[in-house]
């Protein structure tokens, strides 16, 4: 018991990247931290963890453990929620993580009130652009907008998003608006970094299947959505972003879409979780607190 003690310590220590943070989050001492992990550093054999007067990172051993215990915490946490599944109760900590755009704009206004509905959760949100391994990196929820590939994760579909391909008026009035993709090689079309074909925009004409390949070239690339919204604004150039992000502006009239005939289809919006933890209370209760949420504001959010 002590030994899970010891791991439960350590692994705060590094999401907290701090023996005092992390010690004021436990509620012990600094050097009663310490002495849990000189005891599990003594069991193992190994450092697993640098410390200088600045700066706290794991070894490579350190990695390797932190993520078994990661692992093994959120088993015994599951054990202990069992309980509270028989009260219908959701309790425990709910790691969620979501692209940064659409988290800052379609999430976290949900948050609010889903805890006040379960005050026994305690919300751990992460927004990142990158892809994440859901089961590896710990998280009991990923929001994934786009095509899923692994078929070992659950997935439930939230929402459907249009891509738009975007200007001011003022920048179409200056350069033209283009009537076919090909027409964007004269523009400053500005890049999404993760997309996997940042230098080369795919669309499709409606009345065919036929895809069409434009390669594409800008003064800026960026690996946010909302960068790339705030530069087309400005005026700068060209922009090809989800409805989520831009229906608003659009709306305002303050960018205009273009060659609406040649849109690929919409892209969909998932909330994905490990299959092992389906029945988790905190993650059904907060999936069903999401997808209320998303069906009451539908008229108001510009996903389409």
């Amino acid at each position: 018991m002590d030994h899970l003690t010891s791991m439960a310590v350590f692994a705060r220590v590094v999401e907290a990247q701090s023996f005092s943070s992390a010690a004021r989050a436990l509620g012990l001492s600094k050097s009663a931290v310490s002495k849990h992990i000189g005891r599990l550093e003594d069991r193992l054999g190994a450092r697993l963890l640098n410390r200088t007067t600045r700066r706290l990172s794991l070894t490579e051993m350190g990695e390797v453990y932190y993520r078994r215990c990661a692992r093994i915490l959120r088993e015994a946490e599951e054990a202990d929620l069992e309980v509270g599944r028989l009260q219908d109760e959701p309790r425990g900590t709910l790691r969620i993580n979501a692209p940064m755009s659409f988290g800052l704009l379609h999430l976290a206004p949900c948050l609010p009130g889903f805890m006040e509905r379960y005050p026994h959760v305690r919300v751990e949100v992460s927004l990142d652009d990158r892809f994440v391994d859901v089961v590896d990196e710990g998280y009991d929820l990923v929001v994934r907008i786009g095509n899923l590939a692994d078929s070992s994760l659950i997935a439930r579909k939230l929402a459907e998003s249009r891509t738009m391909v975007v200007a001011t008026p003022g920048y179409w009035d200056t350069h033209g608006r283009p009537q076919h993709p090909r027409d964007l090689a004269r523009h400053n079309c500005l890049e999404y970094a993760y997309l996997s074909t940042r230098n080369e925009w795919r669309f499709r004409a409606r009345e065919g299947a036929e895809t069409i390949a434009v390669r594409i070239s800008g003064t800026l690339n960026a690996n946010n959505g909302q960068i790339l919204r705030d530069a087309a604004l400005a005026g700068t150039g060209v922009a090809r972003l989800p409805a989520f992000i831009v229906g608003t502006e659009i709306a305002a009239g303050l960018i205009e879409p273009v060659l609406e005939d040649f849109a690929p289809p919409p892209v969909d919006i998932f909330a994905v979780y490990p299959h092992n933890r389906h029945l988790s209370a905190k993650v059904r209760s907060f999936i069903d607190h999401y997808v209320d949420w998303l069906r009451q504001r539908r008229q108001d959010m510009p996903f389409s």
